[in-house]
């Protein structure tokens, strides 16, 4: 008898056991469903140049945990950000514009010229700056330290500048040699790889630099109209472009030296990389070097939101870990342009504080004027 009752009370604990199993599971999935449904969806046409940052598990945790929001990203081209009508494939209206440079942004506010078949716009609520990182050259050790015998590159505090930009424009413009400033090892003339300006947004905003510096900073129609043809010459000696940032700068690292001694990129693919693949990093980090163009562009990524849960979703990189996040893994600079950054933060030497010496972003107009300059046979 007693053994049957010891029986019975084991039975009745287990059921117990398995009851609050169930609850539990049953109250987790359904609490998190109701977190869900309380969500509010927030639809963002993207433009790219920060797909990792974007599909970032932390980052888009803060966003639901934080502030309730569900965020679905659409990619798109910047050219059709400005002329299509931003809405999904079902119909939906955007919440949010995220474009990957400045004169995307000032121009979508803009009045539409429906002469080029552009589309009616959104108002714009908010919106601004958000995500930047400066052009950079990246190049080899051999390579700046020639660089640096010429008076062209400068080392400061750990940081390499070039310093006289117009001095190493002139000697790509020449056809100079590498082994007439004693790089033997390298074959051919002197050159700095970029992705096509006519047909990429970092070519034309690397170009637009270029014309900025070949203008003095003075962008005038007449400045523009006397270096276009230089600005040309220097496009035809350039050969063979890439597509995207990302095929250059993986080829930069896969052929060293020999293949890439220079190429055009952004300041945040290295952090990128660095925090991506650590075994590559430690295989190039000594040899590779980061080359800052005094004066540099700023690559800043704008948000336009508008409505209420586009507001939402701008203010919400106001938040200091999505900013820590930002800056830390993807090598993105937040906030205002040109402050300060703990270096410490990135795996990466010769990063500098705070980015100084700039050019301001050309206008939509330039950029017509330049790409179709450039691609006009």
């Amino acid at each position: 008898m007693k053994g049957r009752k010891e029986v019975w009370i084991g039975l009745g604990i287990l059921v117990i056991l398995v009851l609050i199993i169930i609850g539990i599971k049953f109250f987790s999935t359904n609490g998190e469903s109701i977190m869900e449904s309380n969500l509010k969806t927030v639809y963002v046409a993207t433009g790219g140049g920060k797909e990792n940052f974007l599909a970032d598990e932390e980052v888009n945790k803060i966003m639901k945990k934080k502030y309730g929001l569900n965020v679905i990203y659409d990619s798109w081209s910047n050219g059709k950000l400005i002329k299509n009508p931003l809405v999904r494939e079902d119909g939906t209206k955007y919440d949010v514009m995220f474009c990957s440079d400045q004169r995307f942004y000032d121009y979508y506010k803009l009045a539409p010229d429906t002469t080029k078949g552009e589309s009616a716009r959104y108002t714009v609520q908010k919106g601004g700056l958000t995500l930047n990182t400066p052009i950079v050259i990246y190049s080899w050790d051999t390579v700046v330290d020639a660089l640096i015998e010429q008076k062209i590159v400068t080392e400061k505090d750990g940081v390499y500048y070039i310093t006289d930009m117009p001095k190493l424009i002139s000697y790509i413009l020449e056809g100079k040699k590498w082994k007439d400033i004693g790089v033997d090892m390298l074959y051919g003339s002197i050159n700095i790889d970029s992705t096509d300006p006519v047909t990429s947004s970092p070519g034309a905003t690397y170009y637009g630099l270029l014309l900025s510096i070949m203008c003095d900073g003075e962008i005038t129609d007449e400045a523009v109209a006397e270096n276009l043809p230089k600005l040309k010459e220097f496009y035809t000696k350039s050969g063979y472009m890439n597509n995207t940032p990302a095929d250059l700068f993986e080829l930069y690292l896969k052929t060293g030296v020999g293949g890439k001694p220079m190429i055009v990129d952004y300041e945040k693919s290295v952090i990128d990389f660095a925090n991506s693949n650590p075994d590559g990093w430690e295989q190039v980090k000594d040899k590779m070097r980061i080359l800052y163009p005094t004066p540099t562009i700023w690559n800043s990524h704008c948000i336009a939101s508008f409505d209420e849960a586009g507001d939402e979703y701008y203010e919400a990189y106001e938040d200091k870990e999505i900013q820590q996040i930002a800056w830390s893994k993807y090598g993105f600079r937040t906030g205002v342009t040109g402050g300060n950054y703990d270096v410490t933060q990135v795996n990466v030497k010769g990063i500098p504080q705070s980015i100084i010496s700039t050019v301001s972003s050309l206008k939509m107009n330039v950029y017509e004027q330049l790409i179709s300059y450039l691609g006009n046979k």
